[in-house]
């Protein structure tokens, strides 16, 4: 089987519309090397095989959106908007497309298709794990956080400089007897 690289890396051209990781329809024409209408052709003559989870047309504003999401510099000259509103497909739907279009090249390509969906799958949940881990570790620095603010308060009192000691009694000026005062009975 021979061997064909995509021109663009593929996880480029996959995109997220309604929640859905999806591929347009231009993007897979040009991977399994199709013109877009010949593509767009074979979709409408098997759309048995697409139901709603497969593959959508986008709304004027999705497919707008997706457009400007394209190329910083769109500049659209008098009377060229869109005359047809794209397709777009999910991974089962790019497979599906790769199966009725049947020729060598969309095969190979749909290999491709499904090992850039598997990757960027595989990614997200990296992704989880690594945010459950941070999380994990956000709320053991709280715990561990408070623990060391009690210890700080405990410790602060002994961090201060200690009282000034008690003033010597003053001394009074003059003469004073310190004797025992003396037992008078009275009969």
């Amino acid at each position: 089987m021979k061997t064909v690289k995509p021109k663009k890396p593929l996880e480029s051209l996959i995109l997220t519309v309604r929640g859905h990781k999806v591929l347009m329809d231009a993007d897979l024409a040009e991977i399994y090397g199709v013109p877009t209408k010949v593509f767009n052709q074979a979709v409408r003559r098997n759309a048995d095989r697409f139901p709603e989870d497969f593959c959508f047309r986008l709304t004027p504003e999705e497919a707008e959106a997706v457009r400007r999401s394209r190329s910083q510099f769109v500049t659209l000259k008098r009377g060229q908007n869109l005359k047809y509103l794209p397709h777009a497909f999910t991974e089962h739907g790019a497979i599906m497309a790769a199966m009725v279009l049947n020729s060598p090249q969309a095969v190979t390509m749909s290999i491709y298709v499904v090992r850039a969906f598997m990757q960027m799958r595989e990614q997200l949940a990296a992704n989880a794990a690594i945010l459950k881990r941070l999380a994990e570790i956000d709320k053991t620095l709280l715990d561990h956080d408070h623990s060391l603010r009690i210890i700080w308060q405990k410790l602060q009192p002994l961090l201060l400089p200690p009282p000034d000691p008690p003033a010597p009694p003053k001394r009074t000026i003059g003469f004073h007897i310190r004797e025992r005062p003396a037992k008078y009975k009275t009969r």
